[in-house]
């Protein structure tokens, strides 16, 4: 879907469910363009503290765009 939504010129976005888990796997589709992650930090921050969650799915990110 993301691969037919990119070739007619739609902007693709992800969010609503992604985890620590899924959002690799979701980040390497190299039509998406964001991914819209919330729920997810603020649940593992509950634990690790802010920043550090921030910092870890940005990591995760950034990992699988390499």
């Amino acid at each position: 879907m993301a691969t037919y939504a990119h070739s007619i010129g739609l902007q693709v976005n992800a969010g609503h469910g992604l985890t620590m888990e899924n959002t690799i796997a979701i980040a390497e589709l190299p039509e998406i363009v964001e991914l819209n992650i919330g729920h997810s930090i603020i649940a593992r921050a509950v634990f690790i503290g802010l920043e550090a969650a921030t910092r870890e799915m940005k990591d995760l990110m950034l990992e699988a765009r390499i």
